[in-house]
């Protein structure tokens, strides 16, 4: 099943997705409320909505992030994506990247929908995609062995962690990880598929094994398999879930794919800024195979409001 979110009409929704339609559930309903009831409460109401309510094209409603979630997870699990970006720095992959699936903490509150328009983070100059795909977590868990968490996992989407790479360069100098780099928006959609419809793409190594492409008005600059990741889904859930909670509506982000799966990937193999940053007027468009497509716009973003440097006791 696929689920979505979306406004008609100037009205809320969430519904089932089928056939080019959405189907709106029967009562106004969060979906991340649903997913907390359990799956069966989910496909109980998609199932509902099939029979019962009016449906409307897709061409007619404004979709928005399929959930609001209470946590975002974002993971770096592509090696090519990891040495491209070292390579930029003279560098090469650490030795602790291999250790453990190292992730990051995102703003939820940054979320945006399939086609909102993206402003340009204040202070930006070197604006970036980044392409991923997303786990959506269906139910609690902690220390979670690999082999149950996939039950854990209720979905994916398709997710792209914007990227304000020259605030997230400098930032990231103080050694606390990317913050404001990375605050200004993160696409999720364009729906939440339930796990089961990528099942036949699962490959004989546990990985789902699906193209993912994206474009730049229109020409393609990265194409890469999900299945080049380093770790599975489940093992990233595990990881998660070791010593704290997971919980339903929990988002973990695959990382970027290499290939081409953001701009500082070929900036670090290419050696100069081409293709060049993002600037307003770019539409830079995601397609995940077995998910859908997600299309997004830049535009102006606002000055920085300027803050004094620090008080320093030197």
């Amino acid at each position: 099943m696929k689920f979505a979110t979306f406004v008609h009409d100037g009205k809320w929704q969430s519904g089932l997705v089928a056939d080019g339609q959405v189907h709106p559930f029967e009562y106004p309903v969060e979906l991340l409320d649903l997913i907390a009831e359990g799956e069966q409460s989910l496909r109980g109401a998609g199932e509902r909505a099939l029979t019962g309510s009016l449906p409307v094209p897709l061409a007619d409603v404004r979709l928005l992030p399929p959930l609001r979630p209470p946590t975002v997870r974002d993971y770096m699990t592509f090696e090519a994506h990891v040495a491209g970006i070292a390579q930029g720095y003279g560098d090469t992959v650490p030795d602790e990247w291999y250790e453990a699936p190292a992730f990051y903490f995102t703003n939820p509150y940054s979320v945006i929908g399939a086609h909102d328009d993206v402003p340009v983070p204040p202070g930006c100059a070197r604006f970036d995609f980044e392409l991923e795909v997303a786990a959506v977590i269906g139910k609690p868990g902690r220390d979670l062995p690999p082999d149950q968490a996939r039950e854990h996992i209720l979905g994916y989407t398709i997710l792209n962690d914007w990227s304000a790479r020259d605030l997230q360069g400098r930032e990231m100098k103080v050694k606390l990880g990317p913050a404001k780099g990375k605050d200004t928006a993160t696409t999720l959609g364009p729906w939440l598929v339930t796990a089961d419809e990528l099942e036949p793409h699962r490959n004989p190594e546990g990985f789902l094994d699906l193209t993912l492409t994206v474009q730049v008005n229109g020409e393609t600059v990265g194409q890469d398999r999900l299945a080049n990741m380093a770790w599975t889904f489940e093992e990233m859930a595990a990881y998660a879930s070791r010593g704290t909670w997971i919980r339903p509506g929990d988002v973990l982000g695959s990382g970027t794919c290499g290939n081409g799966g953001c701009l500082a990937e070929l900036w670090g193999r290419n050696g100069l800024l081409e293709p060049p940053p993002l600037a307003p007027g770019d539409t830079v468009t995601m397609t995940v195979e077995g998910i859908g497509a997600i299309s997004n716009t830049v535009v102006e973003g606002v000055a920085p409001i300027r803050l004094p440097p620090a008080r320093s006791s030197r």
